[in-house]
């Protein structure tokens, strides 16, 4: 098949699989990056939350005040749960776009279905799809916790 190709060919088509596998690599390695930083954010923002909770009667804030301050840290948190959610989702939909370059450069450079591409309804093997379960279920009992247990002690 070699033959088909311009000169130089070879050489680029051999940096361009490299470049795809390179971002495949990098995309990979994402995903814990934004868990690690949804549970260090989420950390700080409850810890926030812990404190007002806490300290809203030693610290002479009025009751209003610590439950504006406790609902505006549930909604960071919940923006913060957004933002990680849209960036798993993105870097799922690159991964895609990349093993598909990847699949159509091998089969035509190497053979038809040497490597198989990548479909959608294999997301339930995917770690992504299970941590964005957890951040939407974490979300939501965050919400119900705040709103039915912590909000009532403080009016």
């Amino acid at each position: 098949m070699a033959d088909d190709f311009k000169p130089n060919a070879e050489i680029y088509l051999v940096e361009r699989y490299k470049y795809i596998l390179q971002e495949i690599a990098a995309l990979n390695a994402r995903t814990p990056k934004y868990l690690l930083l949804f549970q260090s954010l989420t950390t700080a923002i409850f810890g926030g939350g812990v404190a007002v909770f806490l300290g809203w009667k030693n610290l002479n804030i009025s009751f209003e005040i610590a439950q504006i301050g406790i609902e505006g840290l549930l909604w960071l948190f919940t923006i913060l749960a957004f933002f990680v959610i849209v960036s798993i989702v993105v870097g799922m939909v690159a991964w895609m776009d990349y093993r598909q370059e990847e699949v159509e450069l091998l089969e035509m450079v190497v053979k038809i279905d040497f490597r198989k591409a990548p479909k959608w309804r294999n997301f339930w093997r995917w770690s992504e799809t299970y941590l964005i379960l957890i951040i939407i279920f974490v979300t939501y009992f965050a919400w119900a916790f705040v709103n039915e247990k912590i909000l009532p002690l403080i009016a």
